[in-house]
């Protein structure tokens, strides 16, 4: 799973570095399947469930699922990036939001409290604790910045198999509830943030997911494994 994780890190890595005005959603696809065939792994979510890509291309109001195409990005836009590999039996999976040149300082705020978010939640990933209160830590940051957690789709046990059980939801109730957390678990946290109201819609392609009310919406995954100390993140290049 190191490899698998470094694998899809490479595939993330080099589709942000190409994000930028003019660039189409389809070119960053186009990096990810080269990078990953490279590796000698094969892309986790091409034509899973029927998806079509190697990468889910999200930009401003799409949450999640954004099929890449000939959409040119534009200069001020978020663009998130979500990307899988496959790799000896093993899954990796990670994703993260970028600017395209010069963006709105709430756009930046979105995308750093949301990847601050991931690790506050992973603090709470040791051994004895509970999944909700991974989600609890993440709701409570994200809610004290002033912007709100999707609820519709959530973080997962990977392996594999890409989505296995347990979920992990980035909003909890109550914490201390839900599976236990033990050594060796190995789960995709991946928190998706709206500037906005946490309402989603899916649009009637059936996979892409955007905000109700037009917010910006980011998004951060990393996978990692539970051990006896601190988790340890897979989704990392090999020589960190």
């Amino acid at each position: 799973m190191r490899e698998a994780g470094a694998i899809a890190k490479l595939a993330l890595i080099e589709c942000g570095k190409a994000v930028a005005p003019g660039v189409t959603t389809r070119e960053l696809d186009e990096i990810a399947r080269k990078v990953i065939k490279q590796c000698g792994a094969t892309p986790s979510f091409l034509g899973y469930q029927g998806y079509p890509a190697a990468i889910c291309c999200s930009i401003n109001d799409t949450v999640i699922h954004g099929i890449p195409g000939k959409d040119k990005i534009r200069e001020g836009d978020i663009v998130s990036i979500d990307v899988g590999a496959f790799y000896r039996g093993y899954h990796g999976d990670n994703a993260d939001t970028f600017a395209a040149g010069i963006i709105a300082p709430e756009a930046q705020r979105l995308i750093d409290v949301t990847r601050q978010s991931f690790y506050e939640g992973i603090k709470q990933a040791v051994v004895g604790n509970r999944i909700s209160d991974i989600s609890k830590a993440i709701q409570t940051y994200v809610e004290a910045n002033g912007f709100s957690v999707v609820r519709d789709f959530v973080g997962h046990g990977i392996g594999r198999q890409m989505h296995e059980a347990p979920e992990v939801p980035n909003y909890c109730g109550k914490p201390g509830r839900g599976p236990r957390l033990t050594k060796g678990m190995t789960l995709a946290v991946e928190p998706m943030v709206n500037q906005k109201a946490f309402g989603v819609k899916i649009l009637k392609d059936g996979w892409t997911v955007k905000t109700v009310d037009g917010g910006l919406s980011a998004h951060y995954e990393n996978t990692f494994v539970i051990t006896d100390g601190e988790p340890i993140i897979l989704t990392r290049p090999l020589e960190d």
